[in-house]
């Protein structure tokens, strides 16, 4: 697949079908695509440790949805497919590894890998005025699961 792109703003290039309607002044909706890493849910907030910068990253998900901006998500742990079909997604686990990842692409282009951007990047790149989101201050660490009916339990016989 041959992906012509050409420069647009601030450094950021654009696919030549989405130039084309932007000169011709059709609307377009920008797709913005996230490549997790393996993760048990893409919040991140599951298991002993969490990374305050998930649930934050997924709040400012939700704020692009909000905008008009299609966001699409895929774990590498439950979607191995959609990484091996798209070709770009593919060349750069091939090249870099899964240090690569995350890894965001607007419309088919890398705008980010290795780290999840700040709500202040998103809007840079997806040209969305920018707009301060929620502090999360402390996430709530799940509680350890307890066991019913083990040893040293009375009941039964």
């Amino acid at each position: 697949m041959l992906l012509l792109t050409v420069p647009w703003r601030e450094n950021v290039s654009i696919s030549l079908c989405m130039y084309a309607n932007i000169q011709l002044g059709r609307k377009v909706v920008p797709k913005l695509q996230v490549f997790d890493p393996a993760m048990c849910c893409s919040t991140g907030v599951c298991g002993p440790s969490v990374d305050p910068a998930l649930p934050k990253f997924s709040a400012d998900l939700e704020w692009l949805k909000s905008k008009g901006l299609e966001v699409e998500r895929y774990n590498l742990a439950q979607e191995v497919a959609v990484f091996t079909s798209n070709p770009v997604v593919k060349e750069a686990l091939n090249s870099r590894g899964s240090n690569c990842l995350p890894l965001l692409l607007l419309d088919g282009i890398i705008v980010f890998e290795g780290a999840y951007p700040a709500r202040e990047d998103l809007a840079r790149v997806t040209h969305v005025k920018f707009e301060p989101g929620p502090i999360i201050t402390q996430v709530k660490a799940q509680q350890p699961l307890v066991a019913i009916g083990g040893p040293g339990k009375s009941g039964g016989s």
